[in-house]
């Protein structure tokens, strides 16, 4: 495990959970500096995402242990915020859900929160798992993964998330394969309880409404009262899309500086 510490020494502070085969460096590029002038940040590089292909994923019940002691060590048990993007909502959730750790506000960023049986996450990370680590491995596995991630909402169409879509497949020449399928299964058994609700904390959800309407439900289920934050755009599309970036990134300033926004 990576923790990068950067920004305002006396500002509050952030904790920022990538998504799904995504280091910080990648996940928050565009956005980091920017952050980094308001807060004082702390980054994540989970298991396996430290840039060396030999240490592997654990599992997610591990990582987030893992979060909650850095946290208490070096940070008295507490942070202002906590945003995770994309899985990284599942580790926002499951801190919250957890206790160990107070979090003022989390956010959900554009989380799907997929959950199931073994079988079906077996299933789901032998096409899955390959699929993301093959990719960088030629250039029709790459236009064909570009593909299946715009189809899903995972991407836009502009230049920007070609972009982001590429130096996401190119990311995966340092991870080993096994780090990969081990996150996405890891993730998708690891439960997240329903009706989350912790007194002085405060859920927001960006909820990129053209994800689907299963997933605002989603929120619903699973935390109590969350404050939603529509916008009509694909996941997570904000961190590299100028369009987006200014209304969610004072969305965020709103929510941190405030109970509800």
């Amino acid at each position: 495990m990576q923790f990068t510490e950067m920004g305002k020494t006396d500002g509050k502070t952030l904790l920022l959970l990538p998504g799904t085969a995504c280091t910080w460096q990648l996940n928050f590029k565009n956005v980091i500096d920017e952050l980094a002038d308001k807060y004082h940040i702390i980054a994540v590089n989970y298991d396996g995402f430290e840039g060396d292909s030999n240490v592997l994923f654990t599992d997610v019940p591990t990582v987030t242990e893992k979060i909650e002691n850095y946290i208490l060590e070096k940070h008295n048990g507490h942070v202002d915020g906590a945003y995770g993007s994309s899985l990284g909502g599942s580790f926002a959730g499951l801190l919250v859900q957890r206790k160990r750790i107070h979090i003022d506000h989390a956010f959900i960023g554009s989380s799907d929160l997929d959950q199931g049986n073994r079988l079906t996450a077996g299933l789901l990370t032998m096409i899955v798992g390959p699929m993301l680590s093959g990719a960088c491995r030629s250039e029709k596995k790459r236009a064909k993964l570009k593909k299946k991630l715009q189809k899903a909402g995972a991407i836009g169409d502009g230049d920007k998330s070609l972009e982001f879509a590429n130096d996401f497949i190119d990311n995966m020449k340092n991870l080993n394969p096994k780090t990969i399928s081990r996150e996405f299964y890891s993730d998708y058994i690891t439960p997240l309880e329903n009706d989350i609700h912790v007194e002085g904390t405060v859920i927001h959800v960006i909820y990129a409404l053209k994800m689907g309407e299963k997933y605002g439900k989603r929120y619903q289920q699973h935390f109590r009262d969350p404050d939603v934050h529509e916008f009509d755009m694909k996941h997570e599309v904000w961190l590299y899309d100028d369009t987006w970036r200014k209304p969610v990134m004072d969305m965020i300033d709103r929510c941190m500086e405030e109970q509800k926004c």
